[in-house]
């Protein structure tokens, strides 16, 4: 089977942007790939570096949404990427080569700096962090790292970096990962802006029934529509990509139709949206009340595809450290 590599940051709780962005399809992945799912808590580090206490707990928090979603340690690998010094081994070996403007240059520096305002993100980790990237993704050999079509470029980096480290020492280690492209709707946070944990206009995996309902009333709608009897656009309106997830056809097509004709007001469309996105969000909620009590057997989950992931980041490590004869 090709192998696939890809984690999360534990920043915060997990979202619904987090779901359909990346966890919704590792969970289709691992039914026909070995996949390698890590929690990059040493990445998490570049924004929670004041306080590092909280790491630990959105670790386990992260850890029980990934097994709540469908992820199977029966067919995937969880690790954290903190328990396996590898990962920062090679990273120092990694940026002792890689030029100062590759990482200028990446777009998501200046992004992440503009997006989150409490943190200091001009930090060497920061500027280094698609270094510690590649190091993730090639010490586990993987063919594909799943990303959305406007995040392949991102990938392009740890590919330069595998080709600059075969150049250097003539010996082919590494495999150039390809992106896994996968198909991500867009899906924006409550207040139209993109769904973020720094921008506190979530709807969260863990979210009660009681706090869904509420948020879903609280989101913006189709700022053309002043009044009740004004028609809409469901094309701009922050509801429909929503019901497109999770309402039926038949519902979709009464809402868009209702909404331009003015037939049902935004209450009546948050309402119906309130209805199914709980129908469709319920499996995952009462899969995560049961695993929440039993803590160890989280823990015990992430200890045994830890010990299995550093199996193979240590002979990864090896074979660069030979090519280099640097051992």
């Amino acid at each position: 089977m090709k192998r696939i590599l890809s984690g999360m940051q534990p920043s915060g709780k997990l979202h619904l942007g987090n779901y359909f962005g990346a966890l919704k399809n590792w969970v289709d992945l691992q039914e026909e790939f070995e996949c390698f799912f890590f929690i990059a808590d040493w990445h998490a580090l570049s924004s929670l570096y004041e306080d590092p206490r909280l790491i630990k707990n959105f670790s386990y928090e992260m850890t029980v949404d990934w097994l709540s979603a469908g992820l199977d340690p029966e067919k995937s690998t969880l690790f954290l990427q903190s328990k396996i010094p590898e990962h920062a081994e090679l990273h120092l070996m990694f940026s002792m080569m890689v030029p100062v403007p590759w990482l200028e240059r990446n777009p998501t520096y200046k992004e992440k700096q503009e997006e989150v305002k409490k943190v200091d993100m001009s930090t060497y980790g920061f500027l280094g962090y698609p270094v510690l990237q590649a190091a993730d993704i090639v010490l586990y050999r993987a063919d594909f790292v799943p990303v959305g079509i406007d995040q392949a470029p991102h990938l392009e980096l740890s590919r330069e970096i595998v080709r600059r480290f075969h150049n250097l020492y003539k010996k082919k280690v590494f495999i150039e990962p390809d992106a896994k492209i996968s198909d991500i709707p867009k899906l924006n946070g409550l207040d139209g802006r993109k769904m973020s944990k720094s921008y506190d206009n979530a709807i969260f995996l863990s979210d009660t029934e009681k706090e869904v309902t509420k948020k879903v009333k609280q989101m913006l709608t189709d700022p053309a529509r002043a009044r009740r009897d004004d028609p809409g656009d469901p094309d701009v309106c922050n509801l429909y990509p929503f019901h497109k997830i999770y309402s039926p056809q038949s519902m979709q097509d009464e809402v868009a139709e209702s909404c331009r004709s003015a037939k049902i007001g935004c209450g009546d469309c948050k309402n119906m949206l309130t209805e199914t996105m709980l129908e469709g969000m319920r499996p995952i909620m009462e899969k995560r009340n049961e695993i929440v009590k039993k803590p160890k057997d989280v823990e015990e989950i992430i200890a045994e595809g830890t010990k299995k992931a550093q199996l193979v980041a240590t002979s990864t490590l090896d074979r660069a450290k030979q090519a280099m004869k640097f051992k």
